[in-house]
């Protein structure tokens, strides 16, 4: 027994650690599956497992300790990047700025709460940095005014350095804990259905970034008559695909050389608001309908799985001329848009590619189409891109008048490096693709971690601050720069601006860069809706977190 006795209470053996992390994780797990009267915390039930871990003994290295949380924390965020990456950029095009300027609203009225508190209060202004860093779940943030504060006290030794950490550890599970509250008591306020929703998030983003559609037209512009496609494309200068034509009761492959006669009837692949202008340009829409057409065409879906595929673009492969097919679609992470020259191919793209059988098979052959290439892991993509983000994130901006320069972090980082080797892999020999599967895993992994060990951390001191003098004061003023600029932020965001639920929760998460949170909204709503809203508003965010501590400290101290 004696061996068993020593795996619990031998705190420097890796099997203790390991011990440690397994049961505070799987325990926060199995509660965050409990329902009471429809309410349950999911994965944020981890931070307070290892809370109550911490609090009774159970110690790991500190140093084990953070390089854990800030390795699961940078897992979780570098994963969800990938994942939302290919829709982020559409999304802020569509409505980044006012998902930004609802962001950047939530960061002014906690730094504005903060201000109020500190003068009717007079609590020390370095305590409030920490109350409020943890009311808003911002490891980085304090980190920098950690280091901000050493530096001033440093220069003036009259000044004392606050333990911050106290008071965001005492802020944290109040933080993390309030943003849960706020969005199911805003869901069961508005009596939020969460199917309908998800229609109507879906429905919005179709009208807004339409799928690519297909439309019949005949030929009857007597100004095009005896031109080739390409006068078409020269018209019109909008993304479309002359996919086939039907001449003479035949239907055939369609070249930029291929020369219009009236009465053919083409096939377009446009986008829908671009329908009006060509059936202008070409002619009435026809009710032959080509893809029903008998004829030696076919229309296969192919998967990019070769190297001599991806990384390259469709000009450059060319391949209406080396196969004799025409790439119409190409659809990325459940996103679809229209193939043109300039359209660079990835690693798990699909391809719409039209030829005959044969010709059609020969490009198979080449760009891969093969399923365990899918299934096999890039672990080396991974880390490379990891590698990356970190380095971009440790890389130092300085602004004038702060003794510190402002860093993104290890979550700001990989966040931004991972949304744009997502988007733009293409342009760099890096594989980004990661199964659906694999992604959830690992970023599930990665916030467990995280959570366990900021409740480890502030296991040890939460309760004795908590039943200090003035911990409940701590607390209700944590929860009160929590709370007040959500609520605020998502009235605004409902009432005023007229956002989707799920966007909203996303705003929430991000405006609070609050991991935990996010993976709860992802969870309820089943949706990943949230998680492209928080990638939208998160940088600046950060940014904001990360500096506006700083300022606080030099400004009131």
């Amino acid at each position: 027994m004696k061996w068993f006795i020593d795996l619990f209470t031998n705190q420097g053996a890796v099997a203790f650690t390991v011990l440690v992390y397994a049961i505070v994780i799987a325990s926060g797990v199995l509660l965050g599956k409990l329902n009471f009267k429809g309410i349950s915390f999911g994965i944020a039930c981890v931070l307070f497992t290892g809370i109550l871990a911490g609090h009774f003994g159970f110690k790991v290295n500190a140093e084990i300790v953070e390089f854990i949380r800030d390795f699961g924390l940078i897992l979780f965020v570098y994963t969800m990047g990938l994942q939302v990456g290919p829709g982020f950029f559409a999304s802020l095009q569509r409505q980044g700025l006012k998902f930004n300027l609802l962001a950047v609203m939530c960061v002014a009225l906690s730094v504005g709460v903060v201000i109020a508190i500190f003068f009717i209060t007079k609590i020390p202004m370095p305590a409030l940095v920490g109350i409020m860093s943890g009311a808003v779940t911002n490891t980085p943030g304090l980190g920098a005014a950690t280091q901000t504060l050493k530096d001033i006290s440093d220069a003036h030794p009259g000044i004392a350095n606050v333990p911050m950490g106290t008071f965001y550890a005492l802020a944290y599970p109040g933080g993390v804990l309030g943003i849960i509250l706020c969005m199911i008591v805003f869901k069961r306020m508005y009596k939020i259905n969460l199917e309908k929703e998800n229609q109507a998030f879906v429905q919005k983003n179709m009208e807004k970034v339409p799928r690519p559609g297909t439309i019949n037209l005949i030929v009857k512009n007597p100004s095009i008559y005896g031109k080739t496609v390409t006068t078409l494309f020269d018209t019109l200068h909008s993304k479309f695909v002359v996919s086939r034509i039907y001449h003479q009761d035949q239907l055939k492959q369609v070249t930029k050389n291929t020369v219009l006669q009236e009465d053919d009837v083409i096939m377009v692949v446009a986008q829908p608001n671009d329908f009006d202008r060509l059936r202008t340009i070409v002619g009435q829409e026809s009710n032959l309908d080509l893809s029903k057409v008998n004829g030696p065409l076919v229309v296969k879906k192919v998967r990019i799985t070769k190297p001599e595929a991806y990384s390259h673009s469709l000009a450059y492969l060319d391949p209406l001329k080396n196969y004799g097919v025409m790439i119409t679609r190409i659809s990325r992470a459940g996103m679809e848009f229209i193939a043109s020259g300039d359209s660079r191919l990835q690693f798990g793209d699909i391809v719409t590619a039209i030829g005959e059988e044969k010709q059609v098979e020969e490009l198979i052959k080449d760009f891969g189409n093969s399923e365990k290439k899918l299934m096999e892991p890039h672990v080396a993509g991974l880390f490379l891109g990891i590698t990356i983000g970190v380095i971009f994130g440790s890389i130092p901006f300085a602004i004038p008048g702060l003794s510190v320069p402002v860093k993104l972090g290890l979550a700001g980082g990989p966040l931004i490096i991972a949304i744009l080797i997502s988007r733009f892999a293409g342009f760099i020999p890096l594989t980004s693709y990661v199964t659906q599967s694999a992604n959830y895993m690992v970023r599930e992994i990665g916030i467990v971690l995280f959570l366990a060990s900021v409740g480890l951390k502030a296991g040890p001191d939460f309760v004795h601050t908590l039943t200090s003098t003035q911990g409940p004061e701590y607390l209700l003023l944590g929860i009160s720069i929590t709370l007040i600029p959500l609520v605020i932020t998502a009235l605004v965001s409902r009432l005023i601006y007229k956002l989707n639920y799920l966007e909203v929760c996303g705003l929430l998460a991000g405006a609070s860069t609050d991991p935990p949170a996010l993976s709860f909204s992802t969870q309820m709503t089943g949706s990943d809706a949230p998680a492209i809203a928080y990638a939208g508003v998160f940088p600046l965010t950060m940014f904001l977190r990360i500096l506006l501590p700083q300022l606080l400290l030099l400004l009131f101290v």
